[in-house]
């Protein structure tokens, strides 16, 4: 492949959704692997305000700084998908509260399909963290 077709080759949503992943999780434990992996359940059971205003409130605690993090990596990413959605959380919740049915969904199937590759990425860098 020629480098000028490599220049205008666009990545998928897929591979956007897996590299900022890949990228967030760089630093995480085990607390956060954990966390992660038990995420998309907690939404689905939950729901993504009631799930993030948990975050919230458990990542105010030093020892939950975890809750902060991939609260915060989650709406970085679903601010950069939904730009009309601010990364703040009060900002973040009020556009939620705000927003249409359909719209809510929309928002919360990408908080998952994000989530699916965190919790993936994630748990293949913890080993790597370990091993060093």
């Amino acid at each position: 492949m020629s480098a000028q077709v490599r220049s205008i080759r666009r990545l998928t949503l897929e591979q956007l959704r897996a590299q900022d992943a890949w990228e967030k999780c760089r630093n995480y434990d085990k607390d956060h692997v954990n966390l992660a992996k038990g995420l998309p359940a907690l939404i689905m059971n939950s729901g993504l305000m009631q799930t993030m205003a948990f975050l919230q409130e458990k990542g105010g605690k030093s020892a939950q700084r975890h809750c902060a993090e991939i609260a915060g990596h989650l709406r970085n990413w679903l601010h950069s998908r939904f730009a009309h959605v601010p990364e703040e959380f009060k900002g973040f919740m009020e556009a939620l509260m705000k927003a249409q049915p359909g719209e809510y969904q929309l928002i919360t199937a990408e908080a998952l399909a994000w989530l699916k590759w965190l919790r993936q990425m994630a748990a293949a860098r913890y080993p790597e963290k370990s091993e060093a």
